[in-house]
């Protein structure tokens, strides 16, 4: 099938799956990156623009983040509400070092996924809209996402989709090349970029993710980050039912 044609595809779904959920939109968090950057494209396609918002939600960002989701926003014409969670993040840190508890940029940067995931489902449930998941083949398979943050979505569009194959669709939608070329990066702190926690690139990923070739200590680290975020894609474990 050609990268055209399975746009069609995603488009048909997300038309098929708002009716049938009998809701009146999709949300969907904008981060200034192509993944979010392309789902907002393949929304606004497929259920047109009067049925998508966006919701760009920097949480002490660099100020890039931020100007590049307005420019998607702006690109496309799509409603959109900024709503700042710095302030809610820094007072539940202060809570936090008041028990002596110190986070690591690690744990920090889950909470502000899991905090953008609270805004977008508050303003779903407020609206009736179902809120949109902006994760890819790549992050999927090896688990690069927040349990219960960007990954606590309704509906996963490009999921089957590579990062590179992600781009291309993109460009078909005509999202400028400033965003479609973006170095990936969640911008939970300054100088986090996806492939420098990863530990290889993309371009590795998409490679063997489509049956070819990589550097064994590549293919090892892919592996073993699929196998430890394997809870991540499960459902939850749950005992034997109790019998009544």
């Amino acid at each position: 099938m050609k990268l055209e044609e399975y746009i069609e595809v995603i488009c048909k779904f997300l038309q098929d799956y708002l009716k049938e959920s009998k809701q009146d939109g999709y949300v969907v968090g904008i981060s200034g990156g192509v993944d979010s950057s392309v789902v907002a494209a393949l929304l606004k396609k497929a259920v047109g623009k009067e049925k998508v918002h966006c919701i760009l939600m920097p949480i002490n960002s660099i100020e890039e983040d931020l100007k590049d989701g307005l420019t998607l926003v702006n690109d496309l014409g799509l409603s959109y509400s900024v709503i700042d969670g710095s302030k809610m993040f820094d007072e539940a840190m202060k809570e936090f070092s008041l028990k002596g508890e110190e986070f690591d940029s690690a744990t920090k940067g889950n909470f502000k996924a899991r905090m953008r995931m609270s805004i977008l489902y508050a303003y779903g449930q407020a609206h009736r809209y179902l809120v949109v998941g902006t994760d890819n083949l790549d992050e999927s398979y090896v688990g690069y996402f927040t349990k219960y943050g960007d990954g606590g979505v309704d509906l996963l569009p490009i999921c089957y989709l590579t990062k590179e194959e992600v781009r291309k669709v993109g460009s078909l939608l005509g999202v400028r090349d400033s965003l479609v070329s973006r170095t990936p990066s969640a911008g939970l702190y300054v100088g986090q970029t996806d492939e420098k926690e990863l530990g290889f690139t993309y371009e590795e990923l998409d490679r063997y993710l489509l049956g070819g070739e990589v550097a064994p200590k590549v293919k090892e680290r892919i592996e073993y980050l699929h196998r430890i975020s394997e809870h991540k894609r499960n459902p939850i474990p749950r005992p034997e039912e109790f019998k009544r």
